[in-house]
């Protein structure tokens, strides 16, 4: 896990007279440090300043940007180049550029504040985020990294990943998971800490952002869930059909506070599902074995959830994990099972014999016997596959519709928390 490390206590108290903070008040910053999330990887950005001049610089090189000026970033022919109003310029040596105020603000500390309710910072492929932004440059392709305040970046993701309408203990428990999740993920030595998409979890800038999302961020400042010494795996997911999953039957370790548990997502969308699976999808998913003619679940975790399944082709077998099945068929859930729907032949006209004849011989030859029509089957098309399962997601965690059941029922966000997340404690969080 990553430590977070801040200067000895001689240097605290040296920013302590330069600055004139508080000590409560510098340990509330510590307690927000700067989380890096990719927002992209491409060829080509397009920034924007919404608000405030920006300046974006690189090395001893700096360019101004007004509000609302647009400025293209584009990798070309192997090296960067920069487009605005002002003409186009090529930077081939730049290995990284940053994109921040013109000038820094007396603004109060952001432990004093939450930042303000509308507006963003910048702007990045016409939305708007807040803190820095880096652009890295890598040979083909270009990273832009947003460093955020933590506290400042919470609103957007519970936003994002939850309905905002939905009841302030949900939205709590999932600032709460979302906080805790994301401190885990810092990674100093690594170009980013999280991504902003369901790899880690999702963050679609200031416009995701409401007032009850912000409420639930602000209501749970700092609050973490722990096991012993450490930040929790808080990973969550949308529904989980019944009953959470064991961390250890779907991945390499078993986490005493990731168990099994039930859940409470009857009345979600995706409790229960079906998706028929046509042959033509059935032939890309299982192309080295020319299809899916069935497919038979042969062992199931304690949830229900397919551990190994065996899918049967025309030209062979395969054995796969529920999870490899899960991703090569596109399934909401590996609590699922299949069905063989067999081709209707209801359709075919009734006059249609059961086998049709074959044409005669255009010679014929006395050792040949001719065919009869008896001897030559219709050809009937592959069968389609009925799945039928439960839940969303990988099933570990937080169910995310439990969560919004649990709500409604009037229990508290540290009531979901220590549901899902057995023997875990809810604190504060302080840096190491």
């Amino acid at each position: 896990m990553p430590v977070l490390r801040f200067p000895l206590v001689s240097l605290l108290a040296s920013a302590l007279v330069l600055t004139g903070a508080a000590p409560g008040q510098l340990r509330a910053q510590q307690a927000n440090p700067q989380v890096r999330v990719l927002l992209l990887e491409t060829v080509k950005l397009t920034l924007a300043a919404p608000q405030q001049p920006l300046v974006l610089r690189a090395g001893s090189q700096r360019w101004s940007l007004a509000p609302l000026e647009p400025v293209v970033l584009q990798l070309a022919a192997g090296s960067l180049v920069l487009e605005r109003a002002a003409g186009v310029e090529r930077l081939p040596a730049v290995r990284e550029l940053w994109l921040e105020p013109a000038a820094q603000s007396a603004a109060p500390p952001l432990d004093l504040q939450f930042g303000p309710q509308e507006g963003a910072d910048f702007q990045l492929q016409q939305r708007g985020y807040r803190g820095r932004l880096q652009v890295l440059v890598g040979s083909s392709s270009l990273q832009a990294v947003n460093h955020v305040p933590l506290e400042a970046y919470l609103p957007s993701v519970v936003a994002s990943e939850m309905p905002a309408s939905w009841p302030q203990a949900a939205l709590r428990a999932q600032a709460v998971a979302a906080r805790t999740y994301a401190l885990r993920q810092r990674k100093p030595a690594a170009a980013f800490d999280v991504s902003a998409t369901v790899s880690s979890q999702v963050y679609k800038g200031v416009e995701a952002e409401t007032p009850s999302t912000r409420q639930a961020v602000v209501s749970t400042r700092g609050q973490v869930l722990m096991f012993g010494p450490s930040l929790a795996n808080a990973v969550f997911h949308s529904s989980a059909g019944g009953s959470t999953e064991n961390s250890g039957d779907l991945w390499s370790q078993q986490l005493p506070y990731l168990v099994s548990v039930p859940d409470f997502d009857q009345h979600s969308p995706v409790h229960a599902w079906q998706l028929r699976l046509e042959p033509e999808q059935l032939q890309k998913a299982f192309g080295e074995i020319g299809g899916a003619q069935r497919i038979d679940v042969l062992a199931t975790t304690g949830s229900g959830r397919v551990r190994q399944a065996r899918v049967t082709g025309p030209a062979g077998t395969l054995v796969l994990t529920g999870a490899q099945l899960r991703s090569r068929l596109g399934l909401k859930s590996t609590m699922v099972r299949f069905e063989v729907l067999a081709p209707q032949l209801a359709a075919l006209p009734t006059s249609l014999p059961t086998f049709l004849p074959a044409l005669p011989p255009l010679m014929p030859r006395a050792a040949e016997p001719a065919i009869t029509p008896d001897q030559v089957p219709v050809q009937l098309p592959p069968p389609s596959l009925l799945a039928i399962g439960r839940g969303f997601g990988h099933g570990v965690g937080m169910s995310q519709w439990g969560a919004h059941g649990m709500a409604n029922r009037g229990q508290s966000y540290e009531q979901i928390l220590h549901h899902y997340y057995r023997g875990t404690e809810l604190r504060p969080y302080v840096s190491p």
